[in-house]
């Protein structure tokens, strides 16, 4: 969007066909930023002027003699002004006429300090008898106000329009600006691109900034809820090029409280939701071709409105004349912002249908911004040639708000089904990997078994073992039998020996006696040998008995260990089964839970569409039985039945009509 400047109103180029043919400039002496002295303070404009009437035929059969005596006064003063106009192009255009010009411009400066005196006069008497305009003179004052407030009486008059002059607040304005606003920041930031062009606000540490920063700072502390938001601040600089910051704090509070700018800038942004769903009937009642080809280009309402309703126009339009705007804004609410949108679409609409989105945008940011630089009262009688039924606008708010709080039902019974999906979903999957975890753990000890199982010892080994031991028995045996064989010899040498001894020991000489000795230690070493052979015999013998009591021992405990890894194993092979089995139970069950979560999905799918159809066929229904309606109150009010109304049994005709609106709106409030 184009940022607006404080600089003087630029000409009206007229190479496009949409562009306006106005006078260069107004006649000199006239404060051109903020408006003129005049009544019409940007009135140059020889056909808005011409055309443009001081009050609707119906407000003029309400207006008395005298009132309707000033009007064209006014009027005729302005004809002078707009002929001033026309001298001054002569005299900047040619010298041939300079005598005759000069005259002209002498007349027209003299009908200007006449013009300018009354305006003073008039606007000062507006102000000092406010209460009566307001009670008494309304309409008047409402067309005096679409004319233009005088540059000068704009801060009061603003004020008074805005029951502004005398609020508690501004007692509170400079307590509130010792405190710390949790906005500040965000403030800060935003100041440097507020009107960075106009000299007011010009530079970091300009008074501009400084009076901006402490009026949105103060608000920021007084409507916590809303704060600060974007947007805000083009307000509050409009009202600070016009007053004091005090008087621009109350009367911006006072907007932000009567005038909907509240709701626009809270944080949903509900409000500005509404402006564009009524300025989207707008559109597609009134340029229904424009509204298709926006549509087509997806070029949507909110991309070139929001800051209008934000600002009021005050970002998109020229300062004198946004500042215009902004005196009807005053006096007639967010009105003026419809009829100005719609005015702007319709002067435009040959042009847009011809733009792709690309293009369009160009255009809204370029070409639409000064088409109405130097004659502000064109775009505002194109304004009020728009139609704007007030009725209808509000009956768009009650559909609006019964939309809303059907899509929030439905938005609410959606998330809770969502929820509970969700929350099935989760649960199956926590049942799956307790499942996996499960089986996993099955799966561990099978392995574990097994590995047990293969360090057991085979039948091979056993049967080997059982060999051996047979083997030591035998070999025992026949140890025992050379054992005892040998103890009989032994008992037998004895025995002779013995024999021997009682034998020799009777009859023996000495001679003899050398030989006997050698025969007993011949015999005494035998019995030696015989002795160390059966010392040696009993050492293998215990060795071979211990041997086969180890035997016997490792025969038993394996024994016993192949006993109990039989009863394992069988143990195991029993439990592996019941795994399996629970396995399967599981897999089949996880299966079954997998086509339940997806028929879920299904049918999750399958209702919000059908919740979508309904929702389109409600639409689709309400917006029928919404035209039958309008067609009926049209036919009624306007009398258009024909050869109905004439006959006795009219007043049962228009009955019966009224019945038939009240079942049609019932319906719609059914649906």
């Amino acid at each position: 969007m184009s940022t607006p400047s404080g600089s003087p109103e630029r000409e009206c180029s007229t190479g496009g066909p949409n562009q306006l043919e106005c006078p260069p400039s107004s006649p000199p002496g006239m404060d051109h930023s903020m408006g003129s002295p005049l009544l019409s303070p940007d009135s140059s404009c020889q056909d808005a002027m011409l055309s443009a009437p001081a009050a609707s035929p119906a407000d003029s059969e309400s207006l008395s003699p005298d009132e309707l005596e000033l009007l064209a006064k006014l009027e005729e003063q302005n004809r002078l002004l707009e002929a001033d106009s026309k001298s001054m192009r002569s005299m900047s255009g040619s010298r041939r006429n300079s005598g005759s010009s000069l005259v002209s411009s002498s007349s027209a400066s003299s009908n200007l300090s006449h013009l300018e005196e009354d305006t003073w006069i008039l606007w000062g008497r507006i102000v000092n008898e406010w209460d009566e305009w307001r009670r008494k003179k309304d309409k008047l004052l409402k067309e005096l106000i679409r004319k233009g407030i005088p540059h000068h009486f704009r801060a009061i008059v603003w004020q008074l329009l805005g029951n502004a002059t005398d609020m508690p607040v501004k007692n509170q304005y400079s307590e509130l600006l010792k405190m710390s606003s949790p906005c500040e920041k965000l403030i800060r930031r935003d100041i440097a691109r507020t009107y960075p062009e106009h000299e007011f606000f010009k530079g970091q540490d300009s008074l501009g900034q400084e009076v901006l920063f402490n009026v949105m700072k103060a608000y920021s502390l007084v409507d916590r809820e809303v704060g600060y938001c974007q947007g805000s601040a083009f307000i509050v600089g409009l009202l600070l090029m016009q007053m004091p910051e005090e008087e621009a704090f109350c009367v911006f509070v006072r907007l932000m409280q009567e005038y909907r700018l509240r709701e626009l800038f809270k944080p949903t942004m509900a409000e500005l939701g509404l402006c564009i769903y009524q300025f989207e009937y707008l559109l597609q009642e009134q340029l229904p071709e424009l509204n298709v080809h926006f549509r087509s280009q997806s070029f949507h309402t909110s991309m070139y409105a929001s800051s209008w309703f934000l600002t009021l126009f005050l970002t998109f339009l020229p300062m004198p004349v946004a500042t215009r705007i902004f005196d009807i804004f005053m006096y007639e609410g967010l009105e003026i912002i419809f009829r100005v949108g719609m005015a702007i679409l319709q002067y435009n609409q040959t042009d847009l249908i011809q733009l792709d989105m690309e293009g369009m945008s160009q255009h809204f940011q370029k070409v639409i911004p000064h088409q109405f630089d130097s004659c502000p009262d064109k775009l505002i009688l194109r304004a009020y040639q728009v139609k704007y039924n007030p009725k209808r606008m509000k009956k768009l708010r009650t559909e609006n708000r019964l939309l809303k709080q059907r899509i929030e039902t439905l938005e609410k019974y959606t998330e809770q089904f969502v929820t509970g999906l969700q929350t099935q979903l989760e649960q199956s999957r926590l049942q799956e990997a307790e499942l996996l975890g499960a089986l996993k753990e099955m799966q561990d000890k099978v392995l574990d078994l097994e590995k047990r199982s293969s360090s057991l010892p085979d039948e091979n080994n056993v049967a080997q073992l059982q060999d051996e031991l047979k083997l030591v028995k035998l070999r025992e045996l026949e140890t025992l039998h050379s054992f005892r064989e040998m103890q009989d010899t032994v008992t037998e040498l004895n025995q002779r020996w013995q024999l021997h001894m009682s034998k020799g020991g009777g009859g023996g000489g000495h001679w003899k006696e050398s030989p006997k000795k050698n025969a007993l230690n011949e015999l005494q070493d035998k019995l030696m040998g015989v002795r160390l052979r059966e010392a040696q015999a009993q050492a293998e013998l215990r060795e071979v008995k211990l041997k086969a009591i180890q035997l016997e021992s490792q025969n038993q405990i394996h024994s016993k260990l192949i006993g109990r890894h039989e009863v394992e194993s069988a143990a195991m092979q029993e439990r592996l089964q019941q795994l399996a089995g629970q396995n399967k139970g599981l897999q089949a069950q996880l299966t079954e839970m997998k086509r339940k979560q997806a028929e879920l999905d299904c049918k999750s799918k399958e209702e919000v569409m059908a919740v979508r159809l309904r929702e389109a066929d409600s639409m689709a229904a309400m917006a029928e039985l919404r035209q039958k309606i309008a067609e009926l109150e049209i036919q009624k009010e306007e009398g258009l039945i024909q050869g109905q109304l004439n006959h006795s049994d009219s007043r049962q005709y228009i009955t019966q009509l009224r019945d038939q609106i009240g079942e049609l709106k019932n319906e719609v409030t059914h649906i």
